[in-house]
């Protein structure tokens, strides 16, 4: 069966008896029908009496991706049906990759969170509320343009907002706006960006509250002044209107996986351009009311683990995680030993011993930031006993834990295992953390931390320009922000066809900015884009509605 096939085969539990798991009235919640909901208070978050926090990441995965929110919800299910009150805390899916390459983002098999279709698509209408108050911005800031002519508050020349939209769509990457005339306002260059690389979603998902919200808002640099002084968005009076569009969407969302643990789905920065984590405010509500949380960052430990560490830790609105979950497969395992994807179902031991190099220095990237782990072999239908085998060899040869999930065909059953040895790690292994580096060195330092200790690069380069930029950013005041690298998903490098374990690689920096209402610098490698296209078949291609209203072909 497929996944929407087995879905029907379960049957969903009213929203409000999710929430009654956590102990929320149904008087906190504002229901989107029957079974899916906004929790609309929140209760004091108390670090001294909350649940224990469990992370996972990944090693660097296959274009096909590898299942960590597949993982996420299995452990959830397999913790809950160990009698431990657990809650789950995700992202919202993009529509940019539901249609594009990936599909739907709700996990699959018997480990899925529903409902399914609503959640891959428009949802509570968080994106649309993101792209909206974004977007507002970006007409604000033309509209003052428009009236205040090119020497006004604004240098028509150094405007920083571009506009973004909830899609992948290549062309938008770099455009042309205000041509025809006076009355359409001033020509200026821009482009647009995916909604998931907005800097308005890394504020919604990283502030604690309303207040905190609209003051980062406010925070926003949209440009420079014809004297080069930085404006902000508070300068033009973006910030509270910005805030009443998100009003709504600050409050998380409340669902249910197959077997009806609550998940908390909020928010939806990617990983590669972003900080790649839901939002604090559902993980701190989800920390306030269950004894285990797991949730996700997206792609492997370079990416959305290490700025979990960095970025997301460093606010102080959540602890570090008290454990993580490192997901590996033999199909990534053997691409990284050099097998393309058509050959993944071959059983191929000496590439899988091969691509181990990877996941082990996955491995070592989470020793150093000093949380425990297990490594969680994701089985898939074609995997053969000898190669899961082989990898829980690799594992233990490395005295590292290491499990094997079957969540996909057996659900919560399936990842008892790893819930187990989650278990043992979280009472039994050293909770040593540490950041990659200090915010008390120079931006330079940072990225090049990051570059040599999380991803094994043995220089970085950028040009001369590059390098003034992060200087003047410093001199402005931002020297001490954490550093957001966006680069390529698929290697460790910057290089997407470096596999495996890349050594003596320089990391090339091809461009820098600050999202000062985020708090923290992006830092550009490589050839990553702010805004994706399409694939030769995107999976919009099969996705459909039937006569009676039913979607079919989300994956």
């Amino acid at each position: 069966m497929d996944d929407w096939e087995i879905a029907r085969t379960y049957t969903l539990k009213p929203i409000e008896e999710i929430a009654a798991k956590l102990g929320i009235p149904e008087d906190a919640l504002e229901s989107f029908g029957k079974y899916k909901a906004k929790i609309a208070t929140e209760d004091a978050y108390d670090p001294e009496q909350r649940g224990r926090l469990i992370m996972v990441t990944a090693m660097s995965p296959t274009p096909a991706g590898e299942g960590k929110t597949l993982t996420t919800i299995g452990l959830s299910d397999a913790l809950s049906s160990l009698g431990k009150r657990t809650a789950a805390a995700l992202r919202e899916p993009s529509l940019g990759p539901v249609f594009g390459m990936k599909g739907g983002a709700t996990g699959g098999g018997r480990a899925q969170v529903m409902p399914r279709e609503e959640i891959n698509l428009h949802f509570t209408g968080d994106m649309h509320a993101v792209t909206s108050a974004h977007n507002l911005l970006a007409a604000m800031v033309d509209n003052r343009l428009h009236f205040d002519g090119a020497c006004g508050l604004l240098d028509s020349r150094r405007v920083t907002w571009k506009r973004v939209l909830d899609m992948d769509d290549r062309v938008l990457r770099e455009i042309v706006v205000g041509i025809g005339g006076p009355l359409r306002g001033l020509a200026r260059e821009t482009g647009v960006d995916i909604t998931a690389a907005s800097e308005v979603m890394a504020i919604l998902c990283l502030s604690r509250d309303l207040a905190d919200l609209k003051e980062r808002l406010g925070n926003i640099l949209i440009g420079y002044s014809p004297d080069n002084e930085m404006v902000f968005a508070r300068q033009i009076k973006a910030h509270g209107a910005m805030a009443a569009l998100l009003k709504d969407a600050i409050k998380p969302n409340l669902v249910q996986t197959l077997e009806g643990t609550p998940v908390l789905i909020h928010g939806g920065p990617f990983a590669n351009i972003a900080h790649g984590t839901n939002s604090v405010i559902a993980t701190r509500r989800a920390l306030q009311t269950a004894d285990y949380v797991v949730t996700e960052t997206g792609f492997g430990s370079d990416l959305g683990a290490e700025k979990f560490f960095d970025i997301v830790v460093r606010t102080g609105h959540i602890p570090p995680p008290d454990a993580c979950v490192l997901v590996a497969t033999v199909r990534a395992l053997k691409y990284h030993g050099g097998v393309k994807r058509d050959e993944f179902g071959t059983e191929n031991l000496e590439a899988l011993e091969k691509g181990f190099v990877n996941l082990q220095k996955h491995m070592d990237n989470l020793k150093a930031f000093g949380v425990p782990f297990v490594v969680a072999v994701n089985r898939f239908a074609a995997d053969t006993d000898l190669e899961v085998g082989r990898v829980k060899e690799l594992c233990a040869a490395q005295s590292v834990r290491v499990a094997e999930s079957r969540v996909w065909a057996e659900g919560g059953r399936g990842g008892q295992e790893l819930a187990q040895e989650v278990l043992r790690a979280l009472e039994e292994d050293e909770h040593r953390f540490a950041f990659a580096y200090p915010t008390d060195v120079p931006l330079l330092d940072k990225i090049e931390a990051v570059a040599k200790k999380i991803y094994g690069a043995s220089a970085v380069a950028m040009e001369g320009k590059i390098r003034r930029r992060i200087r003047r950013l410093e001199k402005r005041g931002f020297g001490d922000l954490p550093v957001c690298i966006a680069k390529t998903q698929y290697s460790l490098s910057d290089d997407a066809e470096l596999l495996g374990r890349p050594e003596d690689f320089t990391l090339i920096v091809t461009d820098a900015a600050v999202s000062s209402g985020a708090g923290f610098v992006v830092v550009y490698c490589g050839d990553i884009m702010t805004m994706p296209g399409l694939p030769k078949v995107p999976s919009a291609e099969r996705i459909d509605v039937t006569e009676d209203g039913e979607i079919t072909g989300l994956s």
